[in-house]
């Protein structure tokens, strides 16, 4: 292959990475921005939604099939109970801890990370499930360029999930009602605003886009495995902070930059595939040092 047809075809893979990476990057400033916690279990969240899509896909096998409406159908029954799984953790573990100290809900958040991540293990045996749609290899040739129509449906899912938050953060009464409480949630209170309630539709709609992460990333691999979660949810949180974290243009910049950069840079001669988990997090302390609030974020002060 020439060099341009290689650089064009990590600038595929690094767009359909970064997609994954986004949508978890979401849910982690979504929380982040409402809640002011840095939700780490938000990555076993992927994970569980990557399990939920594959029973899903099992049970709608018999009258959808297994190819796109299949893992369509297993997209969206995955979404919606993880999506209702955040909410539960959220009302359950994180609610009697908003008015604790940062560090205990912290590490309440670690704890359930481990609830997740051992309760999936169990139900699996620790074993890597084969998720096979069949969705097939075909695709199109662009000068040159083979573009797989799985990469096509998954980046343009993504992109769809993704414009649909930020319509529905910026045009909506509820997406208003999010941001009023990420400002001042005690004000936003006193306004009749059901804060409560927009907590948990916050953990409903940034579970909910892990899950649909997951069930991709689980079609677009071929397999699942219960400790998948653990390194995309620290690449989400490094792309939530690149692009700023409490942002939600922020999140999509930095997940996307973080794909390319990792597609990008396993090309760079002396940094190969296994050292690429190196260069993303030697870019996350890049950015730190350079601009700590990230690519669009915005220094805040603290209110005693």
């Amino acid at each position: 292959m020439t060099l341009t047809a290689i650089l064009a075809q990590q600038l595929v893979n690094g767009l359909v990475l970064g997609s994954f990476y986004a949508l978890v990057a979401l849910g982690y400033t979504m929380v982040f921005g409402v809640v002011k916690l840095l939700n780490f279990a938000h990555g076993d969240l992927y994970m569980v939604g990557a399990f939920g899509g594959f029973l899903a896909l099992s049970l709608v096998s018999g009258f959808a099939g297994v190819s796109w409406l299949g893992v369509a159908l297993a997209i969206l029954l995955s979404m919606i109970a993880v999506g209702f799984l955040g909410v539960v953790i959220e009302r359950i573990a994180y609610a009697p801890m908003l008015k604790a100290p940062r560090l205990s809900i912290l590490i309440t958040a670690l704890a359930v990370s481990l609830v997740l991540q051992n309760g999936v293990l169990t139900l699996s045996n620790g074993q890597v499930m084969a998720f096979s749609p069949k969705l097939g290899f075909a695709g199109i040739d662009v000068f040159g360029l083979f573009i797989n129509y799985k990469q096509i449906a998954l980046a343009g899912t993504a992109a769809v999930l993704m414009l649909g938050l930020e319509f529905f953060i910026s045009r909506t009464q509820y997406g208003r009602a999010m941001r009023a409480v990420s400002v001042d949630k005690d004000m936003s209170e006193l306004m009749g605003i059901d804060v409560n309630r927009v907590i948990a539709l916050t953990f409903f709609i940034g579970s909910a886009l892990a899950a649909a992460a997951g069930t991709m990333a689980g079609a677009y691999y071929g397999s699942i495995w219960y400790f998948m979660g653990f390194l995309i949810g620290l690449k989400a949180f490094t792309a939530a902070v690149i692009g700023g974290i409490g942002s939600i243009p922020g999140a999509m910049l930095g997940g996307l930059t973080l794909g390319l950069l990792e597609s990008f840079g396993t090309q760079i001669p002396g940094i190969g595939s296994e050292w690429k988990d190196v260069f993303s997090f030697s870019v996350l302390i890049l950015v730190l040092v350079l601009k700590p609030t990230g690519l669009l974020g915005k220094s805040e002060q603290e209110r005693m």
